[in-house]
């Protein structure tokens, strides 16, 4: 290792004085830097700014006050000056002392944090000013070494991305296997051996879909004022069934409706928590911010979830599912789906499940 020693930014560092309002004519023709994104890119446009400007001249290390430690510092690489919100800082570097690549790098390094929260009172601010940047201590290493550890950072950030894009790609891979095994689940493709030596007993519901049905039927309370579902036509099946399984419309074998509607003043009754869709993921409930509105005892029979129900969102996640396994009831907005099977037993939470898994093929 080369030698390393404590120096303060300020010593190879120097900013570009000058400050200018946006309407003055010593920058009337020069265009705006944008902004530097986290890979350290400039954008220029033509927008017009009503902040206070600065100037950036061509070959200046040029960094953002607010996401300087996420990125944003790049060289300038125009032929022209440019102007910059004073949100950003213009700096003449001395390259005999700097490498800006190492550099670079060192902003977006644990490193420079730990360098802040220690010599900046009050730890870090939301933007860091020259008068704040120019001053910190720093350990540098000599130039030879910080072009060496650039090299080694290059090469092993190569092999980070190569993994990266590969992870991706795996994934990728990962979720469309899924996919294919709840398709092939769905169509009994999974259960096919199975089957074969448990073949279908004629009347028996537990190995007869259309016994089944007829249990469901007897179970449900047909609201007469909704319209009957229609058929299932040949054209709107997907795939062949196996012996023994039956097609059927949703409404057919379950009960599904939305939640409360929030309707502001007009809520009466006793404020009670509730879900929201925010509140869904796949799989399971985040309910670290549950919120609360008022429900009336009328209405908790229609807007209350419990055990073994399967929600599935209809506003901002649509299908987005999951079921209920708390051992409380709880409220839900109209901005999700109650699915709760007919036949009162061990039965509907695995049918939930069934149907959660089948909304996730589609």
């Amino acid at each position: 290792m080369g030698e390393w020693k404590k120096v303060r930014i300020g010593e190879f560092l120097t900013e570009r004085q000058g400050r200018y309002k946006p309407d003055d004519n010593a920058i009337a023709t020069y265009k705006r830097l944008d902004k530097i994104d986290f890979s350290g890119t400039a954008h220029i446009s033509e927008k017009p700014s009503k902040t206070d400007m600065i100037v950036v001249q061509p070959g200046d290390l040029v960094i953002s006050g607010i996401n300087v430690a996420k990125g944003a510092i790049a060289v300038y690489q125009g032929t022209e000056p440019v102007t910059a919100t004073i949100h950003y800082s213009s700096y003449i570097f001395d390259d005999s002392v700097i490498d800006l690549e190492y550099f670079k790098y060192f902003v977006k390094s644990p490193a420079f944090i730990e360098t802040l929260k220690k010599q900046v009172k009050g730890g870090i601010k939301t933007e860091i000013k020259p008068k704040v940047f120019l001053p910190l201590e720093i350990s540098l290493p000599d130039l030879p070494t910080q072009k060496q550890i650039v090299k080694k950072i290059s090469v092993n950030l190569k092999r980070v991305n190569k993994l990266a894009k590969e992870i991706e790609t795996q994934k990728r891979y990962a979720k469309q296997l899924r996919r294919n095994i709840l398709q092939d689940a769905i169509e009994g493709k999974l259960t096919a051996d199975w089957r074969k030596e448990h073949p279908v007993q004629k009347g028996n519901p537990d190995y007869d879909a259309e016994a089944l049905f007829e249990s469901i039927q007897k179970e449900r309370k047909v609201d007469k004022k909704r319209k009957t579902l229609p058929p299932i036509l040949d054209v709107e099946k997907p795939f062949e069934l196996p012996t023994g399984w039956k097609w059927v419309r949703l409404g057919e074998v379950c009960e599904s409706n939305l939640g409360k509607m929030l309707d502001g003043i007009k809520n009466q009754g006793i404020s009670r928590k509730y879900l929201r869709n925010l509140n869904v993921r796949w799989f399971d409930f985040d309910l670290s911010d549950l919120l609360e509105m008022k429900i009336q005892d009328e209405e908790l029979l229609r807007c209350s979830v419990q055990k073994g129900d399967l929600l599935v969102c209809e506003g901002g996640y649509p299908g987005r599912s999951a079921i209920w396994n708390e051992n409380y009831n709880i409220c839900f907005q109209k901005a999700i789906h109650r699915v709760r099977f007919y036949l009162m037993s061990d039965m509907p939470i695995i049918f939930n499940y069934y149907l959660f898994y089948l909304c996730e093929t589609n």
